[in-house]
This record gives C-alpha cells, structure tokens and sequence, in this order.
C-alpha cells in the first residue's frame, strides 16, 4: 500500500470523524436536559445534598438537604444522632411535620423512615408554586443527621386532605393547620398530600379546576380522602351544602378512594359559663344552617365514616378552659380564636389520627382489580 493511499484513507476516517461529532453535537443541542438520575431511584446515603443553615444565635442551626426529585410519593429514611447527644425533628416542603423530635444520646444513632408527597405547588392548590423537588429540615433543640436516603414509592398510600386554612400547609408563622402536622404521626407507607386551600367553601372547592379536578386525577384506588369544609360557607342554604358534600362524595368514590366525612374544628368563643355551645363556635352559619349537625346526618345518609372532628375539640377546649386553650388557638399572637397554632393542629391532628386508627380505617387498602 502506498503511503498516498495510506494518508487518503487516514484524511477521510478524520473527516469522517469530525462530521460525526458536528451530527452528535448538533443533536445534543436539540434533545431535551436528561433527568437527574435520582429523580427515578434511590439516591443519597451521604449529606452532599445538605448544607448547615446560619446560626442566629437564637439556637442551633437547622441543617436542610434538597433533592430535585420529579413531583410523586417517596420513601425518606435519615440515621440521626452522632458523636454527641442530640435532638432532631425533621419538616419539608412548606412547613409540613414529617418526623417528632427524636432524642440519641452521645454515641447513639437511630434509623427513622417516613413517606413524603411532592407535588407542585408544594402547599395550598392555589399558592406559589414553592421550590422544585424535595426540600428537607432538621431542626430541632439540637439536630444531628448521619445519613439520608430517597427512594421513589409510586405505590404508596396516600391520605388525601380536602379542607380550608384550618387544614392546609400554612405558609407562614405561626398559622399551622392540622393537616400539616398530620404526616409525622404516620410514618412510611402513607404519604399525606394535603390539598387543603385557605378560604374555601363547598361552592369554590367544586368550582375551581385546580382543586376538586385536581384531587380526583390524584387519588389511587383505596387511597382515603378526607374533607373539612364548613367555616367558610357562610352563606351556604342546607340544601346547597349537603348537595355538595354529596358532590364531594362522589366523585372521590368514582375514581375508587375512600371518603371520609369529617365536621369542622370549633371556633375558640366561649359562654360565661365556660362552654362552647353557641352558634360562633359550634359553626352555625347566617342562614341558621348547622354545619356539624349536616355533616352527621349526611355521612349516615351516604354510609361514609365520620370523624366528629367538632365534639372532639370541643371537648379539648372546654376542658382546658377560656385561659389555657389560648395557646391552642392564635388569641395572643393575632387575636384569631378560628386558627390553631403549632400546638393546637398538633393536637388536633392526634385527634383525627386516634379516630381514624380507632375505626380501622388506617393501613387498610382494598385488593387492587386482578389481584395486583
């Protein structure tokens, strides 16, 4: 072979070679970003997802980690504790308590596993959409975290929450609705995806696309949902009011969840004599309408399970009386008897938890068609 030859056919493999990396570089440009690889399985044993947040000298620095998970229910175990004894809680997403503070001693770690729902927007359906992905806090009188792992979990229950600012993911302090502190008492296999909205009625909350419409392409068969709705349907007649409860209903049962009729949290208003029975905090509305009474009725009419979610917290504030149950409430902070504070949706989350436990109707999920 001549060294003609041999320097022809060299020249062509290099033209050859450079129009293939033009064709491959052009292509890249047009072809959309690949997806983080983590955003489809497990990812992150280690911390380099987590950077230490500023110490304002007001108490120890909360530690944050974020994965930019696609929206979907994931599986989140931590290791907490170290070398020193420790305390650490863990909330994400918009103030949503995921994990109670847990105590380790000097030495001592512990694994703690809980599910997490990531959806846009990332607290009320009609909110700022939040940040993409999955954002974590350790907080706590003194946080520690030694490990942390993401795993996606399509499959997971979900407890869906359909209510108003008495339940949604309250953006800001110190406003907290009990569906927001709810997630930390179930731990892994349910994920609660609160779409509770501040302000809504029964009317709006069927009328507005981006809630009812929303909820219903959510739920998986068995999954419960759960609606509180009452402080706002001020105006709403009787007749109105169970119709669309009935609505509710439903459409949930169409689309195979479970729905559970739950009557609304009291208002903070007390008689002289130390009670709550009058129409301020028993939620009778202008036209005379009895919200808890309807919802009783109805959910024996409609055979759905009922949390009496107002003799519940009836009996809490009455029982702490006009002083204490202040703190359950924001009367000192905003002068609001409506809204709860940390503490009280946190007790009042427990109370709903206790009551659905008590009914069974936790950890159950009907077969799926075929046996899947």
């Amino acid at each position: 072979m001549s060294h003609t030859d041999t320097g022809a056919r060299t020249g062509a493999r290099v033209r050859s070679l450079a129009l293939l990396t033009t064709a491959v570089a052009a292509l890249a440009t047009t072809l959309p970003a690949a997806a983080p690889a983590y955003a489809s399985g497990p990812y992150g044993q280690g911390l380099r997802h987590c950077t230490d947040g500023t110490d304002t000298g007001t108490g120890p620095a909360a530690l944050t980690c974020h994965f930019p998970v696609t929206p979907g229910t994931y599986d989140v175990t931590v290791t907490l504790g170290g070398d020193t004894a420790a305390a650490t809680s863990v909330t994400g997403e918009t103030r949503r308590a995921l994990l109670p503070e847990t105590a380790t001693g000097a030495g001592e770690r512990v694994t703690r596993s809980f599910t997490v729902d990531v959806r846009t927007p990332e607290g009320e359906p009609t909110g700022p959409d939040g940040s993409p992905g999955l954002d974590l806090r350790f907080g706590g009188p003194a946080p520690a975290l030694d490990a942390i792992r993401v795993t996606p979990a399509p499959r997971a229950r979900q407890l869906v929450l359909i209510g108003d600012s008495t339940v949604c993911d309250q953006p800001g302090e110190p406003y907290t609705g009990w569906g927001q502190r709810l997630p930390q008492l179930l731990g892994r296999g349910t994920a609660v995806a609160n779409h509770a909205d501040s302000g809504e009625s029964t009317v709006s909350y069927l009328a507005n696309p981006a809630l009812f419409d929303r909820v219903r392409a959510r739920i998986r068969p068995g999954d419960l949902v759960l609606v509180q709705l009452a402080h706002n349907d001020k105006q709403t007649d009787a007749a109105t009011y169970r119709a669309n409860l009935t609505a509710l209903v439903d459409g949930i049962r169409a689309e195979g969840g479970r729905p559970v009729l739950v009557t609304p949290i009291v208002r903070r208003w007390f008689n002289r004599d130390g009670t709550l029975d009058n129409d301020i905090a028993l939620l009778v509305n202008g036209l005379g309408v009895n919200h808890p009474a309807e919802i009783r009725a109805l959910a024996a009419e409609l055979g759905t399970p009922l949390v009496d979610l107002t003799a519940l917290t009836k009996a809490r504030v009455e029982e702490l009386g006009p002083e204490e149950s202040k703190a359950l409430y924001l009367t000192t902070e905003k002068r609001d008897n409506t809204h709860t504070s940390e503490r009280g949706a946190t007790e009042y989350a427990r109370l709903v938890h206790a009551e659905l436990e008590a009914q069974g109707l936790l950890g159950h999920r009907p077969p799926r068609p075929g046996g899947a």
